[in-house]
């Protein structure tokens, strides 16, 4: 009894420190932030102005630019899943089949992720604008000659790309572990009952895949819905406001116009939004995973 009150009082010793830095990191801010969307602050005067419901308001009026971020952040949020997922399961499915360069080809994949976002931005910012226009003088392809940041449809479209391209590296990695602990006698026994490739995949392989697949959902919504570095990189939200996610919204309603009483309820909002989504992404997929 003794030793048993002894470890139990040394796991609450060890835990007091980490306890106290998410309370001041999370908890705290995020309590803060309920109390500062009523009211009116610019980050300078001492005294905040309650005022209600008033910014929760102003972020539905039909002149907000909040909702537009988060149209924006939705459809940016459903290509990078469809993309980053399918794309992943592809290239791992190839990487775990017997190919002498299969770990070279792995980490070559890998090593995007491992780079900074912002940095990721600014190198294809340059690729985009100049490299590109390089490639057109040289090759005369067409679409090499658009302006990829400068029209809205194309801004968007490239923001993905690069969303993508960093990002496929880590779901990549996830897939081939998943493809790994698929058990070989079931392959084998889908084989002998004359199952083809294709169907040994959809029928066996991907059903087993259920949990590498909501693992790797899951990641990529949080990863998309959280879209903000790379943004900020390329296109600054750009042209005219149209590549504006929800949390660079948040941040430049906040640290820009100085106006964090509308940028605290702007980020609750986004919050509920996404701890939603999020909890239902998660039921769906766990409902449909196959056990063995």
């Amino acid at each position: 009894m003794g030793r048993n009150k002894k470890e139990s009082f040394e796991n609450v010793l060890f835990t007091i420190p980490s306890i106290i830095m998410v309370t001041i990191t999370i908890y705290i801010p995020f309590i803060m932030s309920g109390f500062y969307s009523l009211t009116e602050w610019n980050g300078i005067s001492k005294e905040p102005r309650f005022i209600g419901l008033e910014n929760f308001k102003t972020l539905f009026s039909g002149s907000s630019e909040f909702v537009k971020s988060l149209i924006f952040t939705g459809k940016y949020t459903v290509l990078f899943m469809i993309f980053s997922n399918v794309l992943a399961i592809a290239v791992a499915v190839a990487l775990v089949q017997k190919i002498k360069t299969a770990n070279i080809m792995r980490g070559m994949f890998f090593i995007p992720y491992i780079m900074s976002m912002t940095i990721v931005g600014f190198i294809w910012k340059f690729i985009f604008s100049q490299g590109f226009a390089t490639l057109f003088e040289k090759t005369g392809m067409e679409f090499l000659n658009w302006s990829w940041l400068g029209e809205r449809n194309l801004a968007f479209f490239a923001v993905v790309f690069v969303g993508v391209w960093q990002s496929l590296g880590f779901y990549i990695v996830l897939y081939i572990a998943g493809l790994q602990a698929v058990p070989k006698d079931v392959l084998e026994a889908a084989t002998v009952d004359g199952a083809t490739s294709w169907k040994r995949f959809f029928r066996v392989t991907l059903p087993l895949l259920g949990p590498s697949i909501t693992t790797c959902v899951f990641m990529s919504l949080t990863n998309a819905v959280k879209v903000f570095d790379i943004i900020l990189a390329l296109t600054k939200g750009g042209p005219g406001g149209s590549t504006y996610s929800a949390t660079l919204d948040i941040y430049r309603e906040a640290f820009q116009n100085n106006n964090y009483g509308l940028g605290s309820a702007k980020s609750l909002v986004f919050f509920v939004i996404v701890l939603v989504i999020t909890q239902v992404v998660l039921k769906v997929m766990n409902s449909r995973e196959v056990d063995l």
